[in-house]
């Protein structure tokens, strides 16, 4: 038997713990966009933050001038950034719906270049679906931004925990059947 069905079957009641967690978190986060939205920020802030320490322990490592100059500055942007988002985070959530959708927009025009490059192989029409449907979120987002970012980041972040928690209790119901 394969290792890691083995070690899925083993740890299956976590597994369905977290799915459970995951989903009412992702319901919750649904329920109450903007409240997810502005955790979100926070977290991406407290991620931002650590970065920024992070190039300016770097810096101390360099041994050119240039380069020591370089990720100082890169250190001091990150924690502008970081300190801009924890201190005013309904603003950091209005400047990360405006990079989501830009983001969504990006991923979307890729998918469609995926699907022009594979359009004959069978399946591919996902990549077409992915794409559309990528662009049409993105512009709902952009053309309500600044007002989407009352609901945009929360309910996306919310339908990923919704589908992490579904695939954490579904892969181990599934192996205890097979």
């Amino acid at each position: 038997m394969n290792t890691a069905v083995t070690y899925a079957r083993s740890e299956r009641g976590w597994s369905i713990a977290l799915g459970i967690l995951l989903i009412i978190a992702g319901l919750l986060a649904i329920a109450v966009p903007f409240f997810a939205g502005v955790a979100a920020s926070v977290y991406f802030g407290c991620l931002v933050l650590f970065a920024g320490v992070a190039h300016l322990v770097y810096a101390w490592s360099q041994r050119r001038a240039g380069a020591i100059l370089w990720q100082v500055l890169i250190g001091i942007v990150y924690l502008a950034a970081a300190f801009y988002m924890l201190a005013l985070p309904v603003a950091g959530v209005v400047a990360l719906t405006l990079v989501l959708a830009f983001y969504i927009a990006v991923e979307g025009v890729f998918e469609l270049v995926v699907f022009s490059l594979l359009r004959r192989v069978p399946g591919s029409a996902w990549f077409l679906v992915d794409g559309v449907v990528s662009l049409l979120v993105a512009s709902l987002i952009l053309f309500h931004w600044p007002s989407s970012s009352l609901w945009a980041v929360g309910t996306l972040v919310g339908v990923s925990m919704l589908f992490s928690g579904i695939a954490r209790i579904t892969l181990p119901v599934r192996l205890q059947v097979i």
